[in-house]
């Protein structure tokens, strides 16, 4: 193949579909990508949606995987965004009590949790002494490889199932760790207790008390437009607006690489792909979803607690089993009339993103796929119930509904985030069982999404890894070679 040949087409403009496109073109190749929004960044933008002048992001808004993504680490993406970097990554309001909350600090996480505080300190301290390790098992690709660090994997796995398992409680006296735990464990979307769950959870919380949850100044979109920037400047072009429906009206591109559903994969290259490729990826299950409550209030939300002002994300929901009660509610069809709630506060830690009079605060809680329920009164139930009167600070409010989610998104299957459940079998093999997932059968043509490994986050690296395969298989340049720097 000459180097005049050497084209890709990435079709969607998520983080993952930019990180693809920025480590083609980086690599030498033309690289055009194609979004059907007016604007690009998938999972990471930043828009007004409660009123005028106000913004939120418009999905992810927290980001744990920011510095403990090794693709975001070699694009040294910390020196192209700022970030804030609170000392507390997340909490968890408890009734009648002070909430639980998970410091940067270990040893402060485990000294504030009381009585459990040991515990949590014998099931945490060896996953974050290795937290390299952890991040290599659960974030370094295919799980058909051989890890880096064994032990850390042994460790993330015996962790992982004794919180995935009816004794996820054995060694806990008190309702503050477990609440904590399930918290973070919570954002998988999933039947609670379950080892894909729980594995999820641990890795977010490893982060938590590693690099921390960080606050990117401005809005999640400061990630989309570092990436495209990095993207023009080697060349790439970008077409919003643009939505592809047959991969042949893209003509003749050397490489495709699909930031996309396994559904719209199927859809869009299905005269490309084999039969037996396409069924398994029909037998791929979508997972159930999120609906998204925007808030906007005239002053700071009046926690019971304090201390949860200094946390960027804040975990709603109660006890451990309150939350295990939602989130199972959610897994049978229904809607819980007391919700797990997951909510983001940016403005105590980035104050100019918005005017001074209004906080603008983002949550979304767990529905069934597809539910069209508006469910801000159970959202506010929710908050009111760990911050009396907020509710007399509520100036606007908007709620998306699951289904509009995915209509917004296409990725966002019925409103599933994740791109496909996350479940055991899918973190396994996402979507196939493969050294390197994201490569399919078709010529040419690569996954790069969230139903890729390593699965969910705004990570960047599903689009990194695709584009790695693609450089060695269809490209025949050593990936090693390129730099990110």
């Amino acid at each position: 193949m000459t180097r005049a040949a050497r084209t890709a087409a990435v079709i969607g403009s998520g983080p993952n579909g930019l990180a693809a496109a920025v480590t083609l073109a980086r690599a030498g190749i033309s690289v055009t990508v194609f979004d059907a929004a007016d604007t690009i960044g998938g999972g990471t933008r930043t828009a007004e949606s409660v009123m005028p002048g106000v913004v939120h992001d418009t999905c992810s808004a927290i980001h744990p995987m920011a510095f403990a993504s090794a693709f975001f680490r070699e694009f040294r993406l910390a020196e192209k965004v700022e970030f804030v970097v609170p000392e507390a990554s997340y909490a968890h309001p408890l009734e009648g009590r002070e909430a639980a909350i998970a410091y940067r600090d270990l040893d402060r996480t485990v000294a504030e949790l009381g009585v459990d505080g040991a515990a949590y300190g014998r099931l945490m301290r060896p996953l974050v002494d290795r937290a390299g390790g952890v991040f290599d098992f659960a974030l370094g690709g295919s799980m058909v490889r051989v890890p880096r660090d064994p032990i850390a994997t042994v460790l993330t796995g015996l962790a992982a199932v004794r919180q995935g398992s009816p004794l996820w409680n054995l060694g806990f006296s008190d309702e503050a760790a477990p609440a904590l735990i399930s918290g973070v464990a919570a954002h998988s979307i999933g039947r609670m207790p379950a080892l894909g769950t729980s594995a999820i959870g641990l890795v977010l919380a490893v982060a938590g008390h590693v690099g921390g949850w960080p606050v990117p100044v401005g809005g999640s979109a400061a990630i989309s437009r570092a990436l495209a920037d990095d993207l023009l400047a080697h060349g790439g072009q970008i077409e919003t607006g643009r939505r592809i429906r047959d991969i042949a009206e893209l003509g003749d591109y050397d490489v495709h690489v699909f930031d996309t559903s396994a559904r719209a994969l199927t859809e869009i290259a299905h005269s490309k792909l084999p039969g037996g490729y396409l069924r398994t990826l029909d037998r791929f299950r979508f997972g159930n979803a999120a609906a998204k409550v925007d808030l906007v209030l005239d002053g700071p939300i009046p926690w019971a607690d304090a201390r949860i002002a200094q946390t960027p994300t804040v975990h709603l929901g109660g006890t451990r089993a309150e939350v295990a009660e939602a989130e199972g509610m959610v897994a049978r069809g229904r809607h819980p009339e007391h919700p797990y709630v997951l909510l983001a506060q940016p403005t105590e830690f980035d104050p100019g993103r918005n005017p001074a009079e209004f906080n603008a605060v983002w949550s979304y809680t767990h529905v069934p796929r597809g539910s069209t329920v508006d469910v801000t009164e159970r959202v506010l139930a929710q908050l009111e119930r760990f911050a009396p009167g907020v509710r007399e600070r509520v100036i606007g409010v908007k709620c998306t509904p699951a289904a509009e989610l995915g209509e917004y998104n296409a990725n966002y299957v019925g409103g599933d985030i994740s791109s496909g459940a996350v479940q055991l079998g899918q973190l396994l093999a996402r979507p196939v069982l493969s050294p390197e997932p994201w490569r399919t059968p078709g010529e040419g043509i690569y996954l790069a999404s969230s139903a890729a490994s390593p699965g969910p986050g705004v990570h960047g690296l599903g689009g990194w890894y695709a584009a790695r395969s693609a450089l060695k298989h269809s490209f025949r340049i050593d990936p090693q070679s390129v730099s990110l720097e």
